[in-house]
């Protein structure tokens, strides 16, 4: 059972930064494509950037250009990068496998809240 939890968000003004991180329980989540996850009140739960086992990135249109993924296989953890952040990036931000892995998904974390207000 793959256990993950979510770190890394916080109140922050429009415009600035947060790291996110995505701490797995097993290195295994290195060999599978993992993606960041966000749901803000009210709307259902998307998908915002995934990574591939190599390192290739795909990134939601809202968030192209502002938010970077990564990943540290040597420490079991997923990164996402979040700049120029705008109020409609407030969610409560999830990581999993991504949603076309047969892996998809895995037990949910209880996320971390990201709040963009001035």
């Amino acid at each position: 059972q793959v256990q993950l939890v979510e770190s890394g968000g916080g109140l922050v003004q429009p415009g600035g930064s947060l790291r996110l991180s995505c701490a797995a329980s097993t290195s295994a989540v290195n060999n599978i494509f993992m993606g960041w996850y966000r749901q803000a009140p009210g709307k259902q739960r998307e998908l915002v950037a995934s990574i591939s086992s190599i390192g290739s990135t795909n990134y939601a249109d809202s968030v192209k250009g502002r938010f970077t993924i990564s990943r540290d296989k040597s420490t079991n953890t997923v990164y996402l990068q979040m700049n120029s952040l705008k109020p409609e990036d407030t969610a409560v931000y999830y990581c999993n496998a991504d949603q076309g892995s047969a892996y998809y998904p895995f037990s949910w974390g209880q996320g971390t809240q990201v709040t963009v207000s001035s």
